[in-house]
This record gives structure tokens, C-alpha cells and sequence, in this order.
């Protein structure tokens, strides 16, 4: 019992119970422990049994509805981690005990609508029984496994390949592979290996004098566009041209073409229909789309953005996340003056509109914890000298981190203790800063877990701030 104490406090303590729960299954786990251990645990009899409570009460239903609500959410979310007749067993054990709270009966039928079982098959009695006496199955081996494993025949006689069938390509490209893998992301359409821009590469022919007076010609009829029907047709000429010449010199057209000298009307019509969800049968496509379109002109951004090129760039973003994340939000973010109030406001309408809470969690990790190629974005070459390598903090930063907390994304260990040694550096910097206090305020209440680690650096800089947000800090550290 001991042994599972700190889980429970994650789920009696932690505002994101299931990301926390997940982290000390992965990392916290004692070799004599297992989750079938846990979920015998869970389904033990009641220790303490009350008089009026059934002579078959177990244990999970002694702890506190929220625990319990907790417990049955990260279930449902991690669920392929435990055996599933244990999880129906408990699952129906809630259901059927009559003394459950509505959230956490609420919680058990989300567990069950997630494993195979019909409800309302798993929810007969006799079912819970038979159940029970089947025993867990979850450690065994399927029996067409099992059947294999006991012949002598190997499943696949093809394994192991000997190294001298494989050719010297395949080990570059594996190698490449492997460099950018941490860098691939499940968006979708997009989820296919980045080493497809690779292969195209392979394929791709030089841009010779006829391709660089076709990109010219382009920008001279990109730069005289008066019609939609026009601006489909240059679009269509713009595709055929990148897919002519290959991957490895879209960054040299696009760049010839200039398309992000166009007013923010024209770039819109160009974007809605370059917005395909499969463009040229490659993942790469988009990003060169958004940094060389839009990159440019949010990178100038002084004043607020017109809502045609903002709603152009959203509705992109939306079809495209990867390519958001590697062509818009990390450029901007790596901007040599740092950001400013407009593209604080930007870049957080994009994360809230078009990422997903995990893949804004990543992106946070790699933005502040990366080092050298972790940070690597897509860009055109004349526009890197606007770049820089390193982050610039500045109040607005604080606030689009403030943005993010407040959409209830769960930071990493890692993540929060870089931004804590972040806020230690520019305390003094940002002692006045209202922002600064702001952000630091919404960091100590959203991550209250991890500022427990960091309470004295925290309490230090709180202490250096002159805000009238200071004594609220101060009274959120002293609580923790």
C-alpha cells in the first residue's frame, strides 16, 4: 500500500491528474509493482468495512468521489496499459454498489464505452462474475502467439536482414530519419515520417536558367494579380513548377517569386487555394507555403493584423499543425527583437484555434528546453538573418506563456523548471513589469505541483518584484 501512496496523491493533489499519473507510471515504477498490482489493490476488499456497507465493498470505494473520478479518467485515458477484465470489473463494481457519486458513475460508463464491452452487457451481474473467475489474461500471450512460440518455425524466418542486403542509402536515410524523428508529430494527415521530403530530394533535378526565368515570370504575374480566376491559375503554375524541380528547391523558387510582397487580399486568395490538405503528396509543402507567404509579413508586424490575413493564416493552420508549429510559431518566437504585443496576440489565437493542448506542450518543451537542432525551423534563407538562436524574452513572451498556462496545458517537469531559472534571470529585469507578475502569478497557481520543487526561487523573485499582484504570489507560495 505504501508503495502507491504518491499516486494517490497525484489524483487527490495534482490539477492534471491523468498527464502526472501517466509521467510516474513511466518513470516511477517499482519493479515489484505492476498495474495489475494496482488494480488488485483498487478492487481488495474494504479494510475498514462500515456496517451499512455490503459485505462485497472494496477498496476504491472507500476513497474520496473525487479520487475516485480521478482514478476511473485516467483508466479510460491509459486503459491499454491494464488488463481490461480487471477495469470492467471495476468499473461494474461502481455501478453496481448504488453509493457512488454521479461524476465518478459518470467516469465508470466513459471507462466502458472505451473497452469493447456493451455496456449493458458488462453491467449482468453474472457477467461481473464470470469475469472475476476467468482470472487476468492481460500478461499471457494471445493464443496465436502462444501456438508460434511453442513451434519451432520461426514467424518471420526473413529476420534478422544481414547488413551486407542493405544498401549504404538505406543507412543514411535511417540516420536522418532517427535525427528528426523527436521533431515528427501525430496532426492528422500529416503524421507520415518526414523522410518522404528526403526521398523527393533524391529525385529532385537542379534549378537551372529555365526555372529561374519561369519563378521570374511568376512574380511578375503574382505582382499584377486583379482576379480570382488568375490568382488559381498562378497557383496551379506556382505547384506544377515546385513538383518539376524537386523539394530541394522550393526554398529557391519560392524566394524568386516573393510571394509575400503581395498585398494581404492577394496572399489570401493564394493561400485558400494552396491549403489542400494533401499538397504535392508531401508533409514539407505546407511549411514552404506558410514561410514564404505569411512568415514575412508577421515577422515585419508592428501594428495589429488585418482580419483577412489573419483569418487566411488560421484557417491554414487548422489543415496544417505541423507546419504551423515549424514555419510560424517557432520563426516568431526566434525573432531577433523578440515578440511584441501584436504577435503575442497572434500566436496565441493560433495555439488555441488550431493546436491540440499536448502538441502545445511539445512545442513549449522544444521552444524552451531544445538545444541546436531541436529548435531548427523552416525558413527561407533571405529571412534567417531575422532569426536568432536563442529565445528573447520579453514582457510579451511572459504573456503568451501566461495564455498558454491559461488554457489549462500541462507543462513538463522540465519545461517549468527552465522557465523557473528563465524568471530568476530577468527578475530584476522585469521587477516593475505588471506583466511579468501576472504571468508569474498565473505560473505559481496552474503548476502548484511543480513550483512546490522551486518554492524558495520562486518566494526570492517574488520578493524582487513591485507589483500589485506581489502579495498574491507571495500568499499562493506560502500555501503550496
Amino acid at each position: 500500500m505504501e508503495q502507491w501512496l504518491p499516486l494517490f496523491n497525484i489524483f487527490l493533489n495534482s490539477p492534471s491528474p491523468v498527464g502526472e499519473a501517466s509521467l510516474w507510471f513511466q518513470g516511477g515504477l517499482q519493479p515489484s509493482l505492476s498495474t495489475s498490482s494496482f488494480l488488485s489493490l483498487l478492487l481488495s476488499p474494504s479494510p475498514t468495512p462500515q456496517q451499512r456497507s455490503p459485505p462485497n465493498s472494496i477498496f476504491f470505494l472507500t476513497l474520496p468521489s473525487l479520487v475516485q473520478a480521478r482514478i476511473l479518467s485516467f483508466f479510460s485515458s491509459e486503459h491499454r496499459r491494464f488488463s481490461r477484465s480487471l477495469l470492467r470489473t471495476l468499473a461494474a463494481r461502481v455501478l453496481h454498489s448504488g453509493r457512488s457519486d454521479f461524476w465518478v458513475r459518470r467516469a465508470a460508463r466513459n471507462l466502458f464505452d472505451v473497452l469493447p464491452l456493451d455496456v449493458s452487457d458488462s453491467l449482468e451481474p453474472s457477467r461481473v462474475v464470470e469475469l472475476e473467475e476467468n482470472g487476468d489474461e492481460f500478461a499471457f500471450l494471445p493464443n496465436w502467439l502462444r501456438d508460434h512460440a511453442a513451434s519451432t518455425t520461426p514467424l518471420l524466418p526473413w529476420l534478422p536482414l544481414s547488413p551486407k542486403h542493405l544498401h549504404s542509402k538505406l543507412h543514411v536515410k535511417d540516420q536522418a530519419f532517427r535525427k528528426n524523428a523527436h521533431r515528427t508529430m501525430d496532426f492528422g494527415s500529416e503524421s507520415v515520417g518526414r523522410n518522404q521530403d528526403n526521398e523527393m530530394e533524391e529525385f529532385s533535378r537542379h534549378l537551372d536558367a529555365l526555372g529561374r526565368e519561369k519563378a521570374l515570370a511568376l512574380r511578375a504575374e503574382f505582382l499584377a494579380l486583379n482576379s480570382t480566376s488568375k490568382a488559381m491559375l498562378i497557383c496551379e503554375e506556382i505547384r506544377k513548377l515546385c513538383v518539376d524541380y524537386g523539394a530541394n528547391n522550393w526554398a529557391t523558387i519560392l524566394g524568386l517569386i516573393e510571394p509575400w510582397e503581395a498585398d494581404d487580399e492577394t496572399v489570401s486568395l493564394l493561400l485558400s487555394n494552396l491549403s489542400t490538405e494533401n499538397d504535392i503528396n508531401a508533409t514539407g509543402w505546407p511549411a514552404y507555403v506558410l514561410c514564404s507567404f505569411v512568415l514575412p509579413k508577421y515577422l515585419t508586424l508592428n501594428s495589429p493584423a488585418s482580419r483577412v490575413l489573419l483569418s487566411v493564416t488560421i484557417g491554414f493552420c487548422k489543415l496544417h499543425p505541423t507546419a504551423a508549429v515549424d514555419a510560424l510559431l517557432f520563426p516568431l518566437t526566434l525573432r531577433k527583437e523578440g515578440i511584441n504585443v501584436v504577435l503575442s496576440d497572434v500566436l496565441s489565437r493560433i495555439i488555441k484555434e488550431c493546436l491540440n493542448p499536448m502538441h502545445v506542450s511539445a512545442f513549449c518543451q522544444r521552444l524552451v528546453c531544445g538545444e541546436g537542432d531541436d529548435k531548427e525551423c523552416i525558413c527561407l534563407p533571405c529571412h534567417q538573418d531575422r532569426l536568432s538562436n536563442e529565445l528573447v524574452w520579453t514582457e510579451s513572451l511572459f504573456v503568451l506563456f501566461q495564455h498558454i498556462l491559461n488554457l489549462d496545458v500541462w507543462l513538463t517537469p522540465d519545461t517549468v523548471d527552465m522557465l523557473v531559472s528563465v524568471i530568476a534571470e530577468n527578475a530584476g529585469k522585469f521587477s516593475k513589469s505588471l506583466k511579468f507578475g501576472n504571468f508569474l502569478l498565473c505560473l505559481v497557481t496552474k503548476c502548484g505541483n511543480a513550483s512546490k520543487m522551486h518554492k524558495d526561487s520562486l518566494e526570492k523573485v517574488a520578493k524582487q518584484t513591485d507589483t500589485f499582484v506581489t502579495k498574491s504570489i507571495l500568499s499562493k507560495l506560502s500555501d503550496l
